[in-house]
């Protein structure tokens, strides 16, 4: 049997900093390609858990320990990534204490849905904007077609 030819898949953590006021969220600048400011996150190891990948990427990336609330949800559009057909699964996050900017990120940048930076990568302004749903409502990201 020939093995099948599937997307890439990915891990990442909406973190937030529960001991600041309002509970900002954290966001990368990418270090490479495609650049822009990104949700914590990277490409799943064989052998390893979505859950287990972006506890690892947000601590790769931003050098937080996180725990995760939720699932925020699934995302598969095909011209998400330009590298690549991706799948994400995007997650839901809390911590403490100050990033550090570490591994693929440039930077780092602490934010509120007021704060957004204007250049973000991939999908992550929809990503965004269904976690802003989320806070107020409490309801996960929709489906879509």
């Amino acid at each position: 049997m020939s093995t099948p030819i599937t997307p890439l898949l990915a891990a990442d953590a909406i973190i937030q900093l529960i001991d600041q006021p309002g509970r900002p969220f954290v966001l990368i600048e990418r270090a490479y390609p495609p650049f822009g400011w990104a949700i914590p996150g990277g490409f799943v190891d064989v052998g390893e858990t979505l859950e287990n990948a972006a506890i690892r990427e947000a601590k790769e990336e931003t050098c937080l320990d996180v725990t995760l609330t939720a699932l925020l949800g699934l995302y598969s559009n095909p011209k998400r990534d330009t590298r690549n057909h991706t799948v994400t699964a995007v997650y839901v996050a809390e911590a403490t204490g100050m990033p550090t900017a570490a591994d693929d990120a440039k930077n780092f940048g602490i934010f509120t849905f007021d704060t957004l930076p204007t250049e973000l990568a991939f999908d992550h302004a929809q990503v965004l904007a269904d976690f802003q749903q989320y806070r107020l409502t409490g309801q996960v990201t929709p489906l879509r077609f």
